[in-house]
């Protein structure tokens, strides 16, 4: 079956999903409306850099990741018919579960090094790098749209739902699992605490999310925001949990942290720690079930 990946002759305009009979003006006009993270911007490069690099050791070091992903499959039906995409499919891991269901599965990411690991592991299933904002098919290809823990890296929310809605097929579901704002609240307290420079990470909120698919012609008919915690035995190992998934991008070039900081900041977690010997990092996730209108 075809999956109606758009070819090299295909317009950008429609190889994009915009083209949906709206007016530029009133795209522009809906867009205003919705969370862009402007300051301290993200980009797509930088994060595909910092994943591929992290590739190797991502299944392993994912603990919470596979968590919220598992959730996330659980939210759908035992078995798929028809087409499934998983934006941001990493390592393919989650990719192959959709595939076992029984769909003709789709995997997509901007991670060179992921899509390489995913290729090599499962090679029935088809992967192809591309983004969020600019998903290379046709409109109303997919039955189920399956996203965990990768839209938090799109620097335009609408966008991203305007191309989840152009792929969808009519009475198509979108289960999506995306980190919001207030994530990495105890990293970014303790930071401040320790009198050292902002590393947030930007992310929208729920509310904007919401707003988006909204906007976007879909039909948001559950939305749970739930904190899933991550604890760790000191501070370099949380440190490097972060790191090592390829999270933790901030939009800006950051100095890496000397000796006399990295104690500063131990000593402040371990401190505000509501349990002695463990250090918690909260990953504040909004599950999505979407429908086409």
């Amino acid at each position: 079956m075809s999956l109606g990946l758009l070819t090299d002759t295909v317009s950008k305009r429609e190889a994009i999903g915009v083209d949906f009979g709206t007016s530029k003006d009133h795209i522009e006009k809906r867009q205003s409306s919705v969370t862009h993270l402007k300051n301290g911007v993200v980009s797509e490069n930088a994060v595909a850099k910092r994943f591929s690099k992290a590739a190797v050791k991502y299944d392993a070091l994912a603990g919470i990741q596979k968590r919220v992903a598992e959730q996330t499959l659980g939210n759908l039906p035992a078995q798929l018919k028809g087409n499934a995409i998983d934006i941001g499919c990493g390592t393919g891991i989650h990719t192959s579960a959709l595939h076992a269901r029984g769909a003709n599965a789709f995997g997509i990411d901007i991670a060179e090094g992921m899509l390489t690991l995913a290729r090599q592991n499962y090679p029935k299933v088809k992967f192809v790098q591309a983004s969020a904002l600019a998903l290379p098919f046709h409109q109303a290809t997919f039955n189920t749209v399956f996203s965990s823990m990768a839209l938090q890296w799109v620097k335009n929310t609408f966008r991203a739902a305007q191309q989840i809605a152009h792929i969808l097929a009519p009475c198509g579901v979108a289960e999506l699992a995306i980190m919001v704002d207030g994530s990495f609240e105890e990293l970014k307290n303790a930071r401040k605490m320790a009198h050292l420079t902002d590393a947030n990470t930007p992310m929208a909120n729920s509310a904007s999310w919401e707003a988006a698919f909204n906007q976007a012609g879909l039909s948001v008919s559950r939305v749970i925001t739930r904190d899933y915690v991550d604890t760790h035995p000191d501070i370099m190992s949380l440190l490097r949990s972060v790191k090592g998934v390829g999270a933790g991008e901030t939009g800006k070039h950051q100095a890496p942290l000397s000796r006399q900081q990295v104690k500063a900041l131990s000593a402040v977690y371990h401190n505000t720690s509501p349990v002695q010997g463990e250090l918690p990092l909260t990953y504040r996730i909004s599950h999505f079930r979407l429908e086409k209108k």
